[in-house]
């Protein structure tokens, strides 16, 4: 069964669009230390004057209220919450939703080094030496090949790791819900629709050379996905 908590709260389009417009009229500056933040991904909204819960993320006055949020860094929100890694270990999230819908930037923004990130664009990228999203079709089994071992690690907890991340498409649901009962996974979907996903790979420079075989991923996972 899918998962409505906190997690999914902070990849939905009502948050990001939310986070986007707080950074665009502010800047991307730190309003603790004056830093400015050039990795985006580093770019934490604290919720600081009530903190953000599993019991209060619904409440709209407390989640959505720009009085109630300030820009951090990673490091600074970690800090101020007292710890480095918020999560148990061997905590396991699939984090899925259509191409384009901000999954490996929601991954980023939440992992910590250390934590497993199953992602089938690097896996392509880390074994053909080609450009990120350049996903040579002669490797497939290959690729699926690793993904299958490392979801097997996940499962059987194997090594070391914090949290791990799966990061798929997965828009056929009972596919995603047999990976989640398999690994223990929380799901967490990443909300957008098919015009947004389509106008983010305009202006996507890496996804250029490829802009109609993406435009295809796009058009079939909303053809396949079901709630």
């Amino acid at each position: 069964m899918e998962i409505n908590n906190l997690d999914s709260f902070y990849c939905s389009k009502t948050w990001r669009d939310f986070r986007t417009t707080i950074i665009a009229e502010r800047g991307p500056v730190s309003e603790i230390s004056g830093q400015i933040i050039v990795n985006p991904n580093d770019l934490i909204l604290h919720h600081y004057k009530t903190f953000l819960t599993a019991s209060n993320y619904r409440d709209a006055n407390i989640s959505l209220n720009p009085d109630n949020v300030q820009i951090v860094t990673k490091a600074e929100h970690n800090k101020i919450h007292g710890c480095k890694r918020k999560r148990k270990e061997h905590t396991t999230y699939l984090v899925y939703g259509p191409p384009l819908s901000g999954k490996t930037s929601y991954v980023a923004e939440h992992m910590e080094r250390g934590d497993i990130v199953l992602d089938i664009d690097r896996i392509y990228s880390a074994i053909s030496m080609q450009p990120l999203y350049d996903k040579p079709e002669q490797l497939k089994r290959n690729v699926f090949a690793m993904r299958d071992l490392l979801i097997d690690n996940i499962k059987t907890r194997y090594g070391y790791w914090g949290s791990a991340w799966i990061i798929g498409g997965y828009p056929i649901k009972y596919q995603r819900e047999q990976i989640a009962e398999q690994t223990g996974a929380n799901i967490i979907y990443c909300e957008a629709t098919k015009k947004e996903c389509m106008a983010r790979l305009e202006t996507d420079r890496g996804r250029q050379e490829k802009e109609t075989e993406w435009a295809q991923y796009i058009n079939d996972w909303f053809e396949k996905y079901s709630v």
